[in-house]
């Protein structure tokens, strides 16, 4: 539900006279809309961080392809770095259009948390403590926050229609 632009003009009547309130009440505004929340921004940091051992896992994935690494099938170890490429591109675009606020991004940024926890928790209870660790608290950390209030408010944009040619 929107609401109505803010006139400091005229002032709503519940509101005090003083300019205070309760955060639901008075919402901090910025020229374009409500403020970035910080829950927001996290979740982004975490998503870009997510992105960023993709990307490191396909250069050393590809530095073990060009040395000769021993694998089984060359152009399926080429399909699963182009896949590795792809996902880290996938989630940087996640982390940035989330960071601007468009609402097909929460969706993707669940569906990669998700996707980390299926890895995370093998991981973890395989033996591999801190390793499981680093991937099911950053995904449950950015899980429980794309459920916030402030997030979902903020995270409301749909892109906007681009002329055609």
């Amino acid at each position: 539900m929107s609401r109505p632009p803010l006139n400091p003009e005229n002032p709503s009547p519940d509101a005090s006279s003083d300019g205070t309130g309760s955060p639901d009440e008075q919402e901090q505004l910025t020229p374009s809309g409500p403020a970035r929340p910080r829950a927001l921004t996290v979740i982004a940091l975490i998503v870009a961080v997510e992105a960023t051992g993709l990307l490191i896992a396909a250069c050393w994935y590809g530095y073990q392809l060009v040395t000769g690494a021993p694998v089984l099938s060359f152009w399926g170890a080429v399909f699963t770095l182009g896949l590795l490429l792809a996902f880290s591109v996938w989630l940087y675009a996640v982390g940035h259009f989330l960071f601007r606020g468009y609402r097909w991004t929460r969706a993707a940024a669940l569906v990669a948390q998700l996707i980390v926890l299926t890895i995370g928790f093998p991981t973890l209870t395989g033996g591999l403590v801190w390793a499981g660790l680093a991937m099911v608290v950053p995904a449950l950390t950015a899980i429980v926050l794309l459920f916030d209030k402030r997030v979902i408010t903020y995270a409301s944009r749909t892109g906007g229609s681009s002329p055609a040619l």
